[in-house]
């Protein structure tokens, strides 16, 4: 598969290199948001909705600041979009769904510090990505970054029915889980060949 095509590129980022399981990026809502289903899923997509806007305005922002030979305020940049398209997420789940903004907690804010957006947004940059390239990578990773919440969201909840022993309780089984789940998506490293 041309590593190039946003076919491979879709696939890369959702599984391939998955920003949770195999980047390790965006760790903090990955183990604070994933006890329920219902709260991985909204956020997993307030967080691929960010990733979305932070992406095509790094494109847009990229192409700007190369223009002009300005690269060295790329990050600040960057920071300042994630920030501002945060803030836009927090404001409308407030409003709209009060009950789900007090589920999410302090989690909805930290998406601005989450190092996975940020790091899409310096992938694509230094990747050389195009727009619809862009498109495909944020989507993917988005999409990555839900599965690999849902899928942890599922374990969780199955695990509160079992009987764990007193020691691999709580934030302990939860690494346990997150590592045993890395290791699977590892095997999704085949899929692109020499091309990671």
């Amino acid at each position: 598969m041309d590593p190039n095509s946003l076919t491979f590129i879709f696939l890369n980022a959702a599984l391939i290199n998955n920003f949770v399981l195999a980047l390790f990026l965006g760790l903090c809502p990955f183990l604070g948001v994933s006890a329920k289903k219902e709260t991985a899923w909204n956020m997993g997509l307030a967080t691929m909705f960010v990733m979305l806007v932070s992406s095509i305005s790094a494109y847009g922002i990229n192409w700007v600041l190369v223009k002009f030979d300005i690269e060295f305020l790329r990050l600040i940049c960057y920071i300042a979009v994630i920030a501002s398209a945060v803030q836009l997420v927090e404001m409308t789940v407030k409003k709209f769904s009060p009950e789900l903004f007090r589920a999410l907690g302090i989690f909805l804010p930290l998406i601005t510090t989450n190092c996975a957006i940020l790091g899409l947004a310096l992938f694509q940059t230094f990747r050389d990505y195009d727009f619809f390239q862009s498109l495909a990578f944020s989507t993917g990773a988005g999409v990555g970054f839900t599965i690999a919440l849902m899928l942890m969201a599922g374990l969780r909840e199955k695990l509160e029915l079992a009987k764990l022993p007193t020691a691999s309780q709580g934030a302990a089984m939860g690494l346990m889980l997150a590592g045993l789940l890395s290791l699977a998506f590892m095997g999704f490293a085949g899929l692109g060949g020499s091309h990671a």
